[in-house]
């Protein structure tokens, strides 16, 4: 009990739902003191209960489409980007749109798995989906997320991860290429300032940002999302660090990278361009500013790169995707021998299961790590097979 004697008469003080309420019981004994703060608890959790259930009631009666949109409206406040929560969300509603909240059910969840897996959905891309739709259902969400865990119905089976490591070959092969790309993008930036038109024949593609974007996701790690929403206020060139903002995962955000020289290279050069693009560089701007080959406004973030990473494996010569850079990283750090703590500080996972996912130990560093035990035994096998030789030949000698 949260009484307390104040003069004469006797205060309530306690905390419920996040308010505090605080009075007097206009009591001067202990004993009716503490039963007119029970009542005082009862009344109000009473109230508050009979509102939950209120909105909860409410909740039911939207269809999945009202309470999907209204969802993502709180949804967008929260986060930078809501572009996977809208992809998400947007086959829930075309599937189930026109059903009410209520009417979601275990049976419900099993059919939409169906559905998307007829539709050749990846089983990971429809266990998100319907993460999301148990959100949208409140408590009953929660409810039909124990009935389906205890079926062991809740996820969908994933197959092993599809990622790839990028050979150093590979990888050389992709940079040359991203860096002519974005070359070719600036120049044509520059003669678009100067209110040229490009000579004929000439060609207007390329991205002046894939080039410092590659080389961050070879050796930084970083997802696309937090390469994407980067701004200048998060990189220290003077300290050669990178600190990434709102990340996948809360071990990832905040998380600080520190800059070897080819990422620094990058960055520098994509600096001087940048100031001569915007005239200035500030804090808040993104360092990828978006409108495409010819970015205009850096208060904005650059949308996608898949035109630009498409275009370069096509040119490079190479099958992967732009989130292999990552897993080229994560391989190459293991393969190092960098302890788990370091890839994971680095790269922002938050297990070591899910770091297995993404470290793909090629056969050759496998077969070399195998061959140095052998070796290793093979010398210590030598090494007592000396000794013994040597008390043998001691022994003989006596």
């Amino acid at each position: 009990m949260s009484v307390f004697q104040v003069g004469k008469y006797y205060h309530y003080n306690f905390i419920l739902d996040g308010r505090r309420y605080k009075a007097t019981t206009g009591k001067t004994s202990k004993q009716a003191a503490e039963k007119v703060e029970r009542q005082v608890r009862m009344r109000l959790e009473s109230g508050y209960s009979e509102v939950v259930q209120q909105e909860e009631r409410a909740q039911g009666r939207k269809t999945v489409q009202e309470a999907a949109d209204e969802f993502l409206e709180a949804y967008k406040a929260k986060h930078r980007s809501a572009s996977f929560a809208e992809h998400a969300l947007g086959h829930v509603a075309r599937l189930l749109g026109s059903k009410l909240v209520l009417e979601t059910t275990p049976g419900t969840v099993k059919k939409y798995q169906t559905d998307r897996l007829n539709e050749k959905a990846a089983p990971k891309t429809i266990n998100e989906e319907v993460a999301f739709l148990l959100r949208l259902c409140g408590d009953q969400g929660e409810l039909i997320r124990a009935r389906l865990r205890r079926e062991k119905c809740l996820k969908l089976k994933t197959p092993p991860s599809p990622g790839k490591a990028f050979s150093v070959e590979e990888q050389e092969r992709m940079l040359a290429v991203a860096l002519a790309s974005t070359k070719a993008a600036r120049i044509a930036c520059e003669r678009q300032a100067r209110g040229e038109k490009p000579a004929k024949g000439d060609k207007q593609g390329g991205s002046p940002s894939i080039y410092p974007a590659l080389v961050l996701a070879l050796n930084c790690g970083m997802r696309d999302g937090e390469i994407k929403n980067l701004t200048w206020s998060q990189i220290d060139l003077g300290k050669g660090i990178l600190t990434v903002g709102k990340s996948k995962t809360d071990a990832g955000t905040g998380r600080t990278i520190p800059l070897n020289k080819t990422v620094l290279a990058a960055v520098q050069d994509h600096t001087a361009w940048y100031r001569l693009r915007f005239g200035d560089l500030r804090p808040e701007w993104y360092v990828f500013p978006g409108g495409g080959r010819s970015p205009k406004n850096p208060t904005v973030p650059i949308k996608s790169m898949k035109t630009a990473w498409k275009s370069i494996r096509k040119k490079a010569v190479i099958s992967g995707r732009w989130h292999d850079s990552r897993h080229t990283l994560i391989t190459e750090l293991a393969e190092s021998g960098a302890g788990d703590e370091t890839i994971m500080e680095i790269a922002g996972h938050v297990s070591r299961q899910m770091l297995s996912r993404y470290s793909h130990i090629r056969t050759e560093a496998k077969r070399n790590a195998l061959a140095t035990v052998e070796r290793t035994r093979v010398a210590e096998r030598e090494r007592l097979a000396a000794e013994q030789e040597q008390v043998k030949a001691s022994a003989a000698a006596d």
